[in-house]
């Protein structure tokens, strides 16, 4: 049957069919983003192999539709925050989510050189480009205790975090930050500077500082133990100038009388 002898609404509805499978055949081929579940970490390159976490439904030289995993993606580059000379890293580790983008472009010459280059190959939103986000997370691995009125920088047990909060009527607590840790904080630096109107310092066990030269100024130093205070050491101890620890008296003299002051 010649094409002019069929009524045009079957033409017109045939061309919308045939355009319609064009489009979906090209939306098939371009890939955007897709969550998935790193397999391995490279610390070396900074990359990752992942597993896309959504089986593919595609039907093979027309047979029935069913569901195809993708092969893994390999060496696919990591993102962590990244700025000037600051970058913030966490372990990455297997079985973590990510979120999988895929760029417009051929990315392996930028990858290689970090500068604007040409396309090594001519493929668009390709399995081959992706770049995994760190972080996405499924309803099972979602975080217990988070927290909605501060900024928390935490392990997922929660009992090691670094706790941000700013002032605002409707939280009850004031501004602070929180340093909390399940077993040890560890400061290492030249000098270590610690300003404050108020400092205090309270242990259940012992406090132990380690140091060639302790100085302790201000207008009133109070120490106050209930079993005492112990001063100890093999070289020169002094209060006001004056040796305390290997020192003589002035006017000594037999009978219950007191000694003078220290020399």
């Amino acid at each position: 049957m010649a094409l002019v002898n069929v009524p045009l609404s079957v033409r017109l509805g045939d061309e919308n069919e045939v355009l319609e499978q064009k489009l979906e055949k090209l939306s098939n081929r371009i890939r955007v983003a897709c969550p998935g579940i790193v397999q391995s970490f490279d610390s070396t390159k900074q990359t990752v192999t992942v597993k896309l976490a959504i089986r593919e439904m595609v039907s093979l030289e027309g047979n029935p539709y069913e569901n195809l995993e993708i092969p893994l993606l390999q060496d696919v580059p990591i993102y962590m925050p990244r700025a000037g000379n600051f970058v913030l890293t966490m372990p990455v580790t297997v079985g973590d989510e990510c979120l999988v983008v895929f760029g417009d472009n051929c990315i392996d010459s930028w990858w290689e050189s970090g500068k604007v280059s040409n396309q090594l190959d001519y493929r668009r939103h390709d399995l081959s480009d992706g770049f995994a986000i760190i972080g996405p997370w499924s309803q099972p691995r979602k975080i217990n205790s988070y927290s909605t009125d501060s900024a928390v920088l935490r392990n997922l047990n929660n009992d090691s975090y670094v706790e941000v909060r700013d002032n605002d009527i409707n939280i009850v607590t004031p501004m602070k930050v929180t340093v909390t840790a399940g077993s040890e904080v560890e400061v290492n630096a030249p000098t270590v500077d610690v300003n404050s109107t108020s400092v205090t310092v309270d242990a259940t066990d012992v406090t132990v500082i380690n140091s060639p030269t302790v100085q302790v100024s201000g207008a009133s130093i109070t120490l106050a133990a209930t079993s005492g205070v112990v001063l100890s050491g093999g070289g020169l101890s002094s209060i006001d100038a004056k040796n305390f620890l290997n020192h003589v008296h002035s006017g000594v003299q037999p009978g219950s009388g007191n000694t003078g002051g220290v020399v």
